[in-house]
């Protein structure tokens, strides 16, 4: 039995492969990934608004919220960009939490 420490789904369709072999999160779970790391890159040299980086995240929410209510199914390369955006700007408002939690202490 495997245990699940990532919470996504893995299905093979909504998946990367590279050389025959799944990627280990689906293609939208990627984009979170890469979108996470890249804020954690530029955060410190280049910084968004909160709200702004609430917007980042709006067509990811979007983008699921399409593929989920049955309107239009989503591709992995969309699911790959708005993953990137939703992870970038999640990251940045966390970040931005975390830094008027430390100013107040």
């Amino acid at each position: 039995m495997k245990l699940n420490l990532v919470f996504c789904h893995r299905l093979p369709e909504r998946s990367f492969f590279y050389k025959g072999k799944q990627f280990p999160v689906c293609a939208r779970c990627t984009g979170v990934a890469l979108g996470r790391v890249l804020a954690l890159l530029t955060f410190w040299f280049w910084r968004v608004g909160f709200f702004a980086a609430i917007a980042f995240a709006a067509p990811m929410l979007a983008d699921w919220l399409v593929q989920r209510c049955g309107i239009r199914e989503s591709t992995n390369v969309r699911r790959l960009v708005t993953g990137i955006l939703g992870g970038y700007g999640l990251t940045c408002v966390a970040l931005q939490v975390v830094l008027r939690i430390a100013r107040l202490l």
